[in-house]
């Protein structure tokens, strides 16, 4: 089986965090979730810190301050009515593989997050890339009936993955 995520470690806080594991391990289990092969699918993640993940954010969505994660889908994967399922990801061409998208996460903010809520960094992390892979393949939590979607899938994928509920106090 290839690898389904793609590293590129920017701060080196996040080779200590073990960050490829645990992007790996979220990333095949949501796609496994939703009924899709992690192999030949591929997702790019930049392990990076509060300045570059501030920057992005200014530059994509023009908020210039740090957030914990970022997602930019290869396809407009989104349903038109909120609520909605979205259309499935291409299938993976044998030969090249299928870019499912770019996700960008900062390890300050990280850090802090799981602090202030009593959770451990793994946990968070994976939260946070599964969350970051269900917006590559189209969910969204604009809308209030996508972010139930949204919301409730996470839950589930993480339940199965071991990780408690985010969304409980």
């Amino acid at each position: 089986m290839t690898t389904l995520t793609d590293i590129v470690i920017e701060d080196p806080r996040w080779e200590a965090a073990g960050l490829d594991t645990l992007a790996e391990n979220a990333a095949v289990n949501t796609l496994e979730f939703l009924g899709f092969p992690a192999d030949g699918y591929e997702i790019a993640v930049l392990a990076c810190d509060d300045a570059r993940i501030a920057e992005l954010n200014a530059e994509f969505r023009e908020k210039p301050t740090p957030t914990n994660v970022l997602s930019w889908p290869s396809s407009d994967l989104a349903p038109d009515e909120d609520g909605g399922q979205p259309s499935p990801p291409p299938p993976p061409d044998p030969m090249m593989g299928e870019s499912l998208g770019d996700i960008a996460i900062a390890y300050d903010t990280c850090l802090q997050e799981a602090d202030a809520a009593g959770k451990t960094l793994p946990d968070h992390v994976t939260h946070l890339i599964v969350h970051g892979v269900l917006h590559l393949l189209g969910y969204d939590h604009v809308r209030d009936r996508d972010a139930t979607l949204m919301e409730g899938l996470e839950t589930r994928i993480l339940g199965k993955m071991g990780v408690a509920d985010p969304y409980r106090e």
